[in-house]
C-alpha cells in the first residue's frame, strides 16, 4: 500500500527524474561525510617528515648491521678482559667429600685413601709467574678489540651509504612523479587544442587520435612513477623504522648544493679517518702479537700453587685422638701447602716451530692486506671525487637543456595553432621536455649521492 501511495503521488513521466535527484542528494551527503571524516583524520595523522640526518640516525638505531658490529666489539672487549685476568692470580674454593667402602681397616677398600671418610675444604691460589712478563696475549686481545671497534665504523659508513642511496631514490621518484603529472597536464592541453582545431576544420581527426594516445601514455607513466615512489619509500622504511610504515615523507634538499673540497684535501682527510685502514693497521698489530705469543711455547712455564684449608678424616680444625696416640690428645687438620712447578719443553716433533711459522705467515698476509687497503682507499677517493666533480659540472648544462625544452614546446604549440607544425612535432617536443626534466633531476641526485660519498670518506657524515 505504501508503494502504491508513493507511485500515485509522483507522476509517471517524472519518476526517473525524482529518483535521480534523490540519488544525487544521497551521494552528495555521503561525499560530504567522507570528506569531513578524512579532513578530521588528516588533522590528527600528519605524515612524518624526515631529513637525511634523521634517516641515518634512525638507521643506526634500528639497523642490524650496526648491532651485529657492536656485538663483535663487545665480544672482543670480553676477550681483552679474559686475557688480562689470565695474567693475575686465581683463587678457587675447593670442596670435596670422599667416602670409601669399609673393610675393617683404617683406610677402607681403597689403599690410596687414608681413611673411610675424607674431607677437603681448601682455598687454592694459582699463579703462572712468567705470565706477568708475557704480555703478548693481552696486547693481541687489545689489538683485536681495536679491530672490532673499527669494524663498527666500517659498518656505520656502509649503512650510511645505503641510506643515502635509498633516501635520494625517494627524492628522485617524487620529482619524477611531479614531472609525470606535468606531462599529463601538457598532453591534456594538447588534446584540448586538437579537439578545438578539429571542430574548426583546421586539423584532421588523426591529430586528435595522436593526442589521445599521448594522454594515455602519459597517464600510464604517471601510474608507473607512483609505483616507483611507493617502492622506494618501502625500501627506506625497512632501514629506519622498527616496523614497516609508509606514512612519511623525505625532505627534498637537492637544490641546496654544497661545495666540493679539493682532491688533495679529500685524500688526506680520508686517509686519516678511514676505518678500513684502521682495521688493516690493527690487524697487522694483532698478527705481530700472535707471532710473539706462539714463540712463548719455546720457553718454560713456572707455576705456583698454594692451598690453605682442611684435608682430613673429619670436617674440623682439630681431630681428637686416643690418649695413647700422643701427649697432645688432638691432631691439627687446618693448615697450608705449597707447590712450585717448572715445565720445560724438550721435544714436540716441530709443532711449536710450525705454529710460529704459521703466525708469521698470517702477519705477512695482514701486511699485504694493509697495502691493498691503502691502494683501494686511494682509488675509491679518486673515483668519488671525479664522480662528484663531473656530475656537478653537468648541472648547468642539464638545467639549460630543461629550459630550452620548455621553450621549444611552447613555440611548437604556437606553430601548431598557426598550422605550421604537425602533431608529431608537438608530441616529440613534449617527450623531449619530459626527458630533459628527468635528466636534470637525475643529475641533481647524482651529485648529491656523489657528494655524500665524498663526505662519508672524509668522516663528515654522522
Amino acid at each position: 500500500m505504501l508503494g502504491e501511495d508513493v507511485k500515485s503521488a509522483i507522476p509517471l513521466r517524472d519518476e526517473p527524474l525524482v529518483l535521480t535527484e534523490i540519488m544525487r542528494n544521497a551521494t552528495l551527503r555521503v561525499c560530504f561525510f567522507l570528506s569531513a571524516t578524512l579532513t578530521a583524520t588528516a588533522q590528527f595523522q600528519v605524515p612524518l617528515q624526515i631529513t637525511l640526518q634523521e634517516a641515518m640516525a634512525r638507521a643506526r638505531k634500528y639497523g642490524f648491521q650496526i648491532e651485529s658490529a657492536n656485538i663483535g666489539a663487545a665480544l672482543a672487549r670480553e676477550d681483552r678482559v679474559q686475557a688480562r685476568a689470565a695474567m693475575l692470580p686465581s683463587l678457587n674454593a675447593f670442596n670435596q667429600f670422599i667416602y670409601t667402602e669399609g673393610n675393617g681397616t683404617p683406610s677402607g677398600v681403597f689403599v690410596a685413601n687414608d681413611s673411610v671418610h675424607i674431607y677437603n675444604e681448601q682455598a687454592q691460589v694459582h699463579q703462572e709467574l712468567l705470565a706477568i712478563v708475557r704480555r703478548a696475549e693481552l696486547h693481541r686481545a687489545q689489538a683485536a678489540e681495536a679491530v672490532a671497534k673499527a669494524k663498527v665504523d666500517v659498518a656505520a659508513r656502509g649503512l650510511n651509504a645505503t641510506v643515502v642511496q635509498d633516501y635520494y631514490a625517494i627524492v628522485s621518484a617524487q620529482r619524477k612523479l611531479i614531472n609525470a603529472q606535468h606531462s599529463v597536464d601538457e598532453a591534456l592541453q594538447f588534446l584540448d587544442i586538437t579537439q578545438k582545431q578539429e571542430v574548426g576544420g583546421e586539423v584532421a581527426h588523426a591529430d586528435v587520435i595522436k593526442a589521445q594516445l599521448q594522454v594515455q601514455q602519459r597517464q600510464r607513466d604517471l601510474v608507473e612513477a607512483q609505483l616507483i615512489a611507493d617502492k622506494a619509500r618501502i625500501t627506506l622504511a625497512v632501514l629506519i623504522f622498527p616496523g614497516l610504515r609508509q606514512d612519511y615523507s623525505v625532505v627534498d634538499d637537492l637544490q641546496t648544493l654544497a661545495p666540493l673540497a679539493t682532491a688533495v684535501d679529500i685524500q688526506s682527510v680520508a686517509t686519516l679517518k678511514s676505518p678500513d685502514l684502521r682495521v688493516a693497521r690493527f690487524s697487522v698489530r694483532q698478527a705481530g702479537f700472535d707471532v710473539a705469543a706462539a714463540r712463548y711455547a719455546y720457553l718454560p712455564s713456572f707455576a705456583l700453587d698454594f692451598a690453605y684449608g682442611i684435608n682430613a678424616n673429619q670436617l674440623a680444625a682439630r681431630s681428637r685422638l686416643p690418649e695413647e696416640s700422643g701427649p697432645r690428645g688432638y691432631r691439627q687438620n687446618l693448615g697450608y701447602s705449597g707447590q712450585a712447578t717448572l715445565n720445560v719443553p724438550v721435544w714436540n716433533w716441530g709443532a711449536i716451530r710450525s705454529k710460529v711459522k704459521q703466525a708469521a705467515l698470517r702477519e705477512q698476509q695482514a701486511r699485504l692486506d694493509y697495502s691493498v687497503a691503502e691502494r683501494q682507499l686511494q682509488a675509491t677517493v679518486a673515483t668519488a671525487y671525479e664522480e662528484a666533480r663531473v656530475s656537478k659540472g653537468q648541472l648547468d648544462s642539464l638545467q639549460n637543456s630543461a629550459s630550452l625544452s620548455a621553450e621549444s614546446l611552447r613555440l611548437t604549440l604556437l606553430r601548431y595553432r598557426a598550422g605550421e607544425a604537425t602533431a608529431l612535432e608537438v608530441v616529440d617536443a613534449q617527450t623531449t621536455l619530459m626527458t630533459a626534466r628527468n635528466a636534470y633531476d637525475d643529475g641533481l641526485v647524482r651529485y648529491r649521492v656523489a657528494l655524500a660519498s665524498v663526505e662519508s670518506l672524509m668522516g663528515r657524515l654522522p
